[in-house]
């Protein structure tokens, strides 16, 4: 029975072993790298490919894929390819400056009701459920037509829409730091809340900090490109993925399939692949997992 008991561990963590024989943090390590090498090839490649593609040319226009045109042409001319990674590019930089602001007001507000409680973490906390409890398209239409649409109305739309959730999880962690033994006695030697939060709250919030980021990440792709196809977000002249599909809708009846396929795909592989780069980033800093 000891020898069982004994070999039961090791048999655990050779189950976690993968085919080629890397633990679960190597294979984290291994995918988080290809994430970000996929980025920065698609980033790489938009400024490689140049803006050529983006000139009116009527005498290839609707060209299906081939090898001049990987991905075909529009009623324009206009090369998809070139299209559809300047469209995924500015979709990447609008989207990271959205979720970034978006979690500095999670994090700031979650510190903060924390910190404080009573009636600020009331006040928080309220916030946090009436934004919950509102149609987060509608809001997001609504905040972007308040503010006359565009880049700016949909940028602002996005980020300050996006940070209730983060706010709950980081008041959630704040709150568990908070009251562990070292915090208290801390307080009692008359320290500022401040200078607790920032000695002894942020190095643990930080790690929630960054997945929470990348998490919003592709959320933020995601609306900011649905705001731009129902016509309240990016300029029609911006050669953004939510201008793509919508001005595709209206060609993919006559057969013109590539107009809209191709952008779409680019758009789901982008959003998933930062999906799974959060996930990963979570399951390395997670204590618990982070040395499997």
């Amino acid at each position: 029975m000891s020898t069982i008991a004994a070999s039961a561990p090791l048999a655990a963590r050779e189950g976690q072993r993968g085919r080629w024989g890397w633990n679960r943090r190597q294979r984290t390590l291994l995918t988080i790298g290809g994430c970000l090498l996929f980025f920065v090839l698609l980033v790489g490649a938009r400024y490689w490919i140049g803006d050529g593609g983006l000139q009116t040319a009527l005498d290839q226009r609707n060209q299906p894929p081939s090898l001049a045109h990987p991905l075909g042409t529009d009623w324009l001319g206009r090369d998809m390819l070139t299209r559809t990674l300047h469209g995924l590019v500015l979709s990447l930089r609008v989207g990271l400056l959205a979720a970034s602001i978006s979690a500095l007001i999670g994090t700031l507000l979650g510190l903060s009701a924390a910190i404080f409680g009573g009636v600020v973490d009331t006040i928080i906390t309220w916030l946090v459920d009436l934004f919950y409890s509102l149609p987060h398209l509608v809001l997001l239409i609504l905040i972007s037509f308040a503010l006359g649409g565009g880049l700016q109305g949909a940028l602002i739309a996005v980020a300050f829409t996006h940070w209730p959730g983060l706010t709950r999880l980081i008041r959630a962690e704040a709150l568990q730091v908070k009251s562990s033994d070292y915090v208290q006695l801390s307080a009692r030697f008359g320290h500022s809340p401040w200078w607790i939060a920032r000695r002894h709250l942020l190095p643990h919030i930080i790690p929630q900090f960054i997945v929470g980021l990348i998490l919003l990440f592709p959320h933020a792709i995601l609306h900011e490109a649905g705001l731009t196809f129902v016509g309240i977000g990016l300029s029609p002249h911006t050669p953004a993925i939510g201008i793509i599909l919508s001005e595709s809708m209206r060609h993919l009846s006559t057969g013109y399939w590539w107009l809209g396929v191709f952008p779409g795909l680019a758009l789901l592989v982008a959003v998933k692949a930062f999906d799974i780069l959060g996930e990963q980033v979570r399951t390395l800093l997670e204590p618990k997992t982070s040395q499997e």
